[in-house]
């Protein structure tokens, strides 16, 4: 049973480490994509000759 407990403990002890470190991993995949889907745009646009 100590054995049980102890688990329990260090999944309790780190689930909001690896939880912030999921989230954190998301969001950057998250931004990256963003990104270079902006970049893409924009060159597209600047390639068909259309300026701002």
């Amino acid at each position: 049973m100590n054995a049980v407990n102890d688990t329990r403990r260090t999944l309790e002890k780190y689930m909001p480490l690896l939880v912030g470190l999921l989230v954190a991993f998301l969001a950057g995949k998250a931004l990256k994509r963003t990104f270079w889907t902006l970049f893409a745009m924009y060159w597209a646009v600047h390639a068909s000759g259309m300026h701002f």
